[in-house]
């Protein structure tokens, strides 16, 4: 009786670890997971001095702390709550019509979504950034609801998209099903190396993917566009983080050049950026979703967003990752808040616009409106 027992025990465990095992393999191979770099890219990747012993890395080494003393406390703030994490009311953003978005040759103009999704208008072709129309930041429908209850407007509406940048593949820079209905509205996709998998399994055609390593360049429609480097990580599905690259982008054209920082932590590479390709007349730069445990070096807190900014050295600053999603126990508007006291110390120019309001990149049309105190 006794040996039926253990064997008995041993079997359950066993098929336990089988369903676990398929359980795995079924998620990953979902298609909001993406697809791995091919044999053939990953031989390629060898030519990178950011690709050491099968993974990217940031050259400096910044320890982001996953033990459990320090994440257990975190993870218990986040499902506790905090009542001012989100917006009391759901946010009205500001709509807007195929026929707004203009392709002036004379104006260059910002409009920003939400968290890091932008909206670029430069010597007459319109750039996506970072596109996520998606209600959650998660892969499923939990975790990461939007503030609004809308976008500004909806991918369907858009006019066609002349390029979208990608700065890495997590899921609230990079949403599947925002890219399967952007698919025939965009001319060009430029990713950083490896990010290709993913959007070839989604269904773009391979001719439209411009994969780029940091400091690589490439011209398109009379803009110049570099991949140039972020302090971050990147990784969709269970395993294989850091298969592809992360990246920032600089985006010039005749006379505007603009720095989007995608997701960064504090790092000695803006100040590199700056020295080789600064001034900008705009700066998108993360200042929201930190924290000061766990994952602090990945990320930016808002005083160190209005620094970047200024090693960068850039014009006007427009405060990105925040506004849409909670994903940190912080205040859902303390970052703007922040990064205003910081830049009023520093005689920074920042604009912070209601989303979907379009703004010039000039110092003479600053939006300032402080909308969020309203709605909070």
């Amino acid at each position: 009786m006794g040996g039926n027992g253990v064997v008995l025990k041993e079997t359950l465990v066993l098929v336990i670890l089988i369903l676990i095992f398929l359980s795995i393999v079924f998620l990953n191979s979902l298609p909001v997971f993406g697809a791995r770099p091919t044999r053939k890219k990953k031989s390629q990747f060898q030519q990178s001095k950011n690709f050491v012993k099968g993974k990217f890395k940031y050259p400096i080494k910044s320890r982001v702390d996953y033990r459990l003393k320090v994440l257990l406390p975190v993870l218990l703030e986040i499902m506790k709550g905090n009542p001012d994490a989100r917006p009391k009311e759901k946010l009205q953003v500001q709509r807007i019509t195929k026929s707004l978005l203009s392709r002036s040759m004379d104006k260059a103009s910002v409009t920003w979504f939400g968290h890091s999704t932008s909206l670029i208008q430069l010597d007459g072709q319109l750039l996506l950034l970072d596109p996520v129309f998606a209600t959650y930041s998660s892969p499923f429908r939990f975790g990461g609801r939007r503030y609004s209850e809308q976008m500004p407007i909806e991918i369907e509406d858009l006019p066609e998209i002349d390029v979208v940048l990608i700065s890495h593949d997590h899921y609230d820079h990079l949403d599947y099903q925002s890219i399967k209905k952007l698919r025939n509205k965009v001319r060009k996709f430029l990713v950083p190396l490896g990010v290709g998998s993913h959007l070839e399994r989604w269904g773009i055609d391979p001719e439209r993917i411009v994969e780029l390593d940091w400091w690589e360049e490439a011209q398109f429609y009379g803009l110049k566009f570099r991949c140039t480097p972020a302090k971050h990580g990147s990784g969709r599905g269970i395993f294989g983080q850091n298969l592809t690259l992360w990246s920032s982008w600089i985006i010039e054209g005749k006379h505007t050049k603009v720095f989007f920082g995608g997701d960064s932590g504090y790092g000695p590479h803006f100040k590199e950026i700056g020295e080789k390709y600064g001034p900008f007349d705009l700066t998108l730069i993360e200042a929201g979703q930190y924290d000061n445990r766990g994952w602090w070096p990945l990320h930016m807190l808002p005083e160190e967003t209005v620094q970047a900014h200024i090693e960068l050295r850039g014009n006007l600053l427009l405060p990105i990752h925040w506004g849409a999603f909670s994903l940190a126990s912080h205040d859902w508007n303390e970052p703007i808040e922040r990064v205003l006291k910081a830049a009023h110390e520093r005689k920074v120019s920042v604009t912070a616009p209601r989303i979907g309001e379009t703004v010039e990149i000039s110092l003479s049309n600053l939006s300032r409106t402080p909308w969020w105190r309203v709605e909070s």
